[in-house]
């Protein structure tokens, strides 16, 4: 069993230092190149005392950064977080004002730097590649998940830096860093998931010579920021994604008015408003019509990865809280840790965080990639060689993305779900933080896609064969004669799922009844995928002669994932052996 949470040398908690796996990803060989490749080979370290000379500088400044992030994560917004669930956010005077804890969060995240972490430091960021930015949202998620939500919107920095102009750029970017808040303004009371449905008109005002936006946005988390970028139809007499652009509104222009805040089942502190822009001026980012094709959907993705480090943050507290609880509650004369049907579950928790932790760095580092030859492709032309890497890491990034989405998001129900039961009767109570982060851990997979349409995401790349090339490179890879054993039982299961993927192949890829059987192929390769990432994590660690504990822990979590992948896809493959397509009545509801 893992250690439970640790304590710096002066008696405060850190939830960087006391999860040395973060530490571990940090140091993956790959981060060699991603920082080469961020820090354009160190060219800024001869004028800018803040550039780091070499990789391991770098790594050294994410470390200490990190750091500061685990301190306040761990001693202001943890400890804020359950007056926050009382408080929760208020409209006043037409402005949404955080709960004092928010507020609270806010600054102190703010006056230490942690906002536009990935943003050049031209525009006063950190300059910070995704992989330690993604580890600090999973610290302060696991902190206080509602709130994850209020300081990951920077990742709209992200898309006005790639996207917008010049212009755009040098007047907003650098207020990120000030704390100007973010938001995305997308869904609509008509438009929720389906997002061609949008009718906020956008129209063009020659006097002004700028946009206005009219019309309603609905469940627009942080919907009151200070600078929102808004999806709205810009073409007249279009009905669907063709018609849409993508608006930057700017608070300070007082044109939108906060019609109600939800009342939410969890993440209260995280204000999710609905809004009506009255003639509200706006500035085009980008190009017109490629609002929702091109904007939104890098910025969706850019979220769901948010959500995949905020579901691996809150499970991560959910199994410390469980933990901890389990070796201290004692019955029948032993503490319930020391029961099997207890520590079962402890060890099923650990292993499903651990197998969606590494899916979330893995999806995390070909971003990084693509995202570095994607801005050197703007200042320079890329080799032939470069262009195929910068093509496949963004592929390999949209196929990770749906898959760590789906699996993170239901992996933290669960922990949420059995953290309460090892609590029993008490982890009902309000007074148990475990009763907050299962209601915190209900919208992770609805918000941002639903798990049903990460799976409509994920199909195409088994039809393409895409998720069956990448098994193929992590079986290519090098691996430890002693961990072969382990590497076979995965060849049986990629085995089962192949012959899983022939027979729905024969109903058509284009049948519905190939739809219905969409999740089950997307979840036995998901579970291929973490097991192999799992593996060749425990091959990597096993070098190490200084992480022994975590290197049992990481064997462990490859058993347990291992032998849960075969269950599950042996499973799967008997339901699809027996399905007939007339099996489909039995799951059509049939209305009166």
């Amino acid at each position: 069993m893992v250690k439970s949470q640790s304590l710096n040398k002066d008696g405060n908690m850190n939830f960087y230092n006391d999860n040395e796996i973060l530490k571990f990803y940090l140091s993956h060989p790959v981060m060699d190149k991603i920082i080469k490749l961020k820090e354009r080979d160190f060219v800024d370290s001869a004028n800018d005392m803040l550039a780091p000379e070499s990789v391991e500088d770098a790594i050294d400044n994410y470390d200490k950064v990190l750091e500061i992030v685990g301190d306040l994560a761990a001693n202001v917004l943890e400890s804020n977080a359950e007056s926050v669930d009382h408080e929760g956010p208020q409209v006043i005077d037409n402005k949404i004002v955080y709960a004092k804890g928010t507020q609270k969060n806010h600054e102190v995240l703010r006056d230490a730097g942690l906002y536009g972490m990935s943003l050049p430091r031209k525009y006063n960021g950190l300059n910070f590649p995704y992989v330690p930015y993604v580890m600090a949202a999973e610290i302060v998620s696991r902190a206080d998940a509602g709130f994850a939500n209020i300081w990951g919107l920077q990742d709209c920095a992200e898309t006005i830096y790639e996207f917008a102009s010049e212009e755009i750029k040098d007047k907003y970017l650098p207020l990120i860093n000030e704390g100007f808040t973010c938001s995305m303004a997308l869904t609509e009371p008509d438009a929720g998931s389906d997002l061609q449905s949008v009718r906020l008109k956008a129209t063009f005002d020659d006097e002004h010579n700028c946009w206005r936006l009219n019309g309603v946005k609905r469940f627009i988390t942080n919907g009151d920021a200070d600078i929102q970028l808004v999806l709205a139809r810009s073409e007249e007499g279009t009905t669907d994604g063709r018609g849409l652009s993508y608006f930057l509104y700017d608070r300070r222009d007082n044109a939108v008015s906060v019609r109600r805040i939800e009342n939410k089942l969890g993440i209260k502190g995280s204000p999710t408003a609905e809004l009506v822009f009255n003639n509200a001026p706006a500035l085009l980012i980008g190009e017109r019509r490629m609002g929702l094709i091109k904007y939104v959907m890098s910025l969706m993705n850019g979220a769901r990865l948010g959500v995949g480090a905020q579901s691996v943050g809150l499970a991560e507290a959910a199994y410390q809280e469980a933990l901890q609880y389990a070796q201290q509650r004692e019955q029948f004369g032993k503490a319930i840790i020391r029961f099997p049907q207890v520590y079962e579950m402890l060890g099923l928790m650990r292993a499903k965080i651990d197998a969606t932790r590494t899916l979330l760095y893995e999806t995390s580092r070909f971003v990084d990639l693509y995202k570095a030859y994607d801005s050197i492709s703007k200042e320079r032309s890329l080799t032939a060689e470069e262009r195929q890497e910068m093509k496949y890491s963004q592929r390999c990034a949209d196929m990770m993305t749906p898959m760590l989405k789906l699996f993170a998001s239901e992996y933290a129900n669960q922990a949420a779900y059995d953290c309460i039961q090892i609590h029993g009767g008490s982890g009902f109570m309000k007074e148990y933080k475990c009763e907050r982060l299962y209601r915190d851990a209900r919208i992770l997979n609805i918000y941002e896609g639903t798990s049903q349409l990460q799976v409509v995401a994920a199909i195409r790349f088994i039809g393409n064969g895409a998720y069956l090339k990448r098994i193929e490179e992590y079986e290519a890879m090098p691996l430890n004669e002693t961990l072969l054993p382990l590497r076979q039982r995965i060849d049986k299961m990629k085995e089962n799922y192949l012959k899983i993927v022939e027979l729905a192949d024969k109903f058509g890829t284009s049948s519905e009844t190939y739809d219905f059987l969409a999740r089950r192929m997307v979840e036995a390769m998901g579970h291929l995928i973490m097991s192999h990432l799992l593996l060749q994590d425990v091959n990597r660690i096993s070098e190490s002669q200084n992480l022994r504990n975590l290197e049992s822990q990481l064997m462990n979590s490859c058993k347990i994932m291992i032998a849960l992948g075969e269950s599950e896809i042996a499973k799967i493959l008997t339901f699809v052996e027996n399905f007939k397509e007339e099996d489909l009545n039995q799951f059509i509801i049939h209305n009166a």
